[in-house]
C-alpha cells in the first residue's frame, strides 16, 4: 500500500480502562447491485452472509458483524407478498418488486457498516473502499440527488465532561478547515444532514472558562441543537450517557446508544481515484492530536475567536487558511 494512504493513529490510542478504542465505519454507495454488493463484500473480508430480513444482510467476519442494507426504511420493510392484500395485487408481487428494487438501486444508497474496530485494523476499510472502487462502486460526485457520506463512529477515550468538551472544542475551531479538506460534494451540500452547530452554541463552548458538568454539557448543546442533523452528531452518545435528559430535547427512534462521537461530515467519494479512506480518517486524527494536547487547542481556540471579530485583516484573510498554517507551523499536517 502506498506509505500516503496509511491509516494514522492518534496518541491517545487506549480507553481509560486499558482497552484499544475502536471505531465504527459507515460507508454510503451506489453503482453495484445490492447482491452483488454482498458477493463483493464477502469475498474480500471472507465473510458469512446471512440474509436477515428484506435488503439487510448480515455478515460474520473475524473482525465482527458486517452489515450490508438498503439504506431506506420503506423500501426494506415494503412485502407484497402480505397475506392481507388482495389475490389479485399478489399475483403481481413479483414483476412490481422487481421494478421496485431496480428503481431503488439507482437511487437511494446501499450501506456498509463496519462493527466497532480497534484503530489498528482499520487498513481493512482502506483495502475495502479501494477493492470496491476497483469493482465500478459510485459516490456522491455520480449523480446530483446522490448525497453518499462516509461515517466514523469513533469511540472516546473516556466519558468525562472534561475529556467531551476537548474534542466539542477541537471540532469547532477545525470544522471549516475540515469541510475544505473534504471537498464536500453539491449533493450533500444541499442537504441538512451536514448542518454546523449554532453559532451561539460555537460561541459558549469556546470561552475560555468554559467547564460544565455532563449535565450541563447535554444541557448546552440540546438547546441549540435539538437534531440528528449535524456534521458531529452528539445525540448517540447523549443517548449512552442520559438518556431520560436526551428525550426531554429529541425523541427520534434511529438514535442508536454508543459511548462514540458520530462524524457525518465527509462524502464518500469512491469512484475518485484519488480519493481514500485514509485521507478522511487521516485528517479525523489531527483532531485527535489537537484534542489531546491542552495548550495547542488553548492557542487555537483563542485565534478562532479573534478571527471571529470585525476587523480590517479578517476582512482580507479567511479562517480556513489561517487554521491551515497554523496546523502546518505547529506540525499536525
Amino acid at each position: 500500500m502506498n506509505s500516503t494512504n496509511v491509516c494514522n493513529m492518534p496518541d491517545i490510542l487506549n480507553t481509560c480502562d486499558g482497552k484499544q478504542r475502536r471505531v465504527g465505519v459507515e460507508i454510503e454507495l451506489s453503482g453495484l447491485g445490492y447482491k452483488d454488493l454482498v458477493e463483493k463484500v464477502a469475498h474480500l473480508l471472507n465473510g458469512q452472509a446471512q440474509e436477515a430480513s428484506r435488503y439487510v444482510t448480515r455478515m460474520e467476519t473475524r473482525h465482527g458483524t458486517y452489515t450490508i442494507e438498503l439504506d431506506s426504511d420503506p423500501i426494506k420493510e415494503l412485502d407484497l407478498d402480505d397475506e392481507r392484500l388482495p389475490d389479485s395485487l399478489r399475483e403481481l408481487s413479483g414483476q412490481a418488486m422487481d421494478l421496485i428494487d431496480a428503481a431503488a438501486e439507482l437511487v437511494v444508497p446501499l450501506e456498509i457498516v463496519s462493527p466497532p474496530l480497534p484503530f489498528g485494523e482499520l487498513e481493512q476499510v482502506q483495502t475495502l473502499v479501494d477493492e470496491l472502487r476497483d469493482a465500478g462502486a459510485l459516490g456522491s460526485r455520480e449523480a446530483l440527488y446522490y448525497a453518499f457520506g462516509l461515517q466514523l463512529n469513533p469511540e472516546l477515550p473516556d466519558l468525562n465532561p472534561e475529556t467531551i468538551v476537548r474534542y466539542l472544542q477541537a471540532f469547532a475551531a477545525l470544522y471549516n478547515w475540515l469541510k475544505r479538506r473534504h471537498q464536500i460534494d453539491i449533493s450533500r451540500k444541499f442537504t441538512t444532514y451536514i448542518e454546523p452547530w449554532s453559532n451561539r452554541y460555537v460561541d459558549r463552548l469556546l470561552e475560555d472558562d468554559y467547564q460544565p458538568t455532563l449535565s450541563g454539557l447535554m444541557h448546552d448543546y440540546l438547546e441549540f441543537n435539538p437534531t440528528r442533523n449535524r456534521a458531529l452528531d452528539l445525540l448517540p452518545l447523549f443517548a449512552h450517557l442520559d438518556k431520560p435528559l436526551l428525550d426531554q430535547y429529541v425523541r427520534d427512534p434511529r438514535i442508536k446508544s454508543r459511548p462514540t462521537l458520530h462524524y457525518r461530515l465527509p462524502d464518500c467519494d469512491i469512484d475518485n481515484p484519488d480519493w481514500h479512506f485514509s485521507t478522511v480518517w487521516n485528517d479525523w486524527v489531527v483532531l485527535e492530536q489537537v484534542a489531546a494536547n491542552a495548550s495547542d487547542l488553548a492557542e487555537l481556540k483563542a485565534l478562532y475567536r479573534e478571527a471571529r471579530k470585525f476587523s480590517l485583516h479578517n476582512l482580507t484573510h479567511n479562517w480556513e487558511d489561517s487554521c491551515e498554517d497554523w496546523l502546518a507551523d505547529k506540525g499536525y499536517v
